[in-house]
């Protein structure tokens, strides 16, 4: 059985991705895979969040026994079966910052496909020790104050210019 993702940075309406894995593969391939596909260092250290359905932690795994198994011991199909369809796959430890992703649907393997893959991008790979998540996309997209409208030309600091 195949398990599709779909991965996003919250708070970036640029940023996504659509992943599909083997239900028996384990954590630690699905997190190489993230690894190669996003870009980030080998050697540093990650884990997968498992989020109950109201988006609270109930599990955390890592390259070590957190106390709810390490990510060489877990398959996906083990952690969809728990309840946790929304992982946070957290990639910068110091910061918290992570790409969500959320289980889809099942689907049937296709003959002579590799798994995991990449089904579907969009957006710039986050830099993984990066303050927060940039893409030249949004630039151009209207900029937006805390109450969710949108900042006019004429309301930006003197001396500075819209991109």
């Amino acid at each position: 059985m195949i398990y599709k993702f779909k991965g996003s940075i919250p708070g970036s309406k640029v940023f996504m991705r659509e992943y599909e894995i083997e239900g028996s593969s384990t954590l630690y391939d699905f997190n190489d895979f993230l690894t190669n596909d996003l870009g980030f260092s080998p050697g540093q250290m990650t884990l997968f969040r498992g989020m109950d359905r109201f988006g609270e932690p109930r599990s955390e795994y890592g390259l070590f026994d957190m106390g709810d198994g390490s990510m060489d011991e877990v398959t996906v199909e083990k952690v969809i079966k728990r309840g946790e369809k929304e992982l946070h796959y957290v990639f910068d430890m110091n910061r918290q910052r992570y790409i969500r992703l959320d289980f889809m649907e099942t689907c049937a393997q296709l003959p002579r496909v590799s798994y995991p893959r990449l089904v579907a991008e969009k957006g710039r790979n986050p830099e993984q020790f990066a303050k927060g998540y940039e893409d030249f996309d949004q630039i151009s997209e209207p900029f937006e104050n805390m109450e969710g409208s949108a900042i006019e030309e004429s309301e930006l600091p003197e001396n500075e210019e819209s991109i």
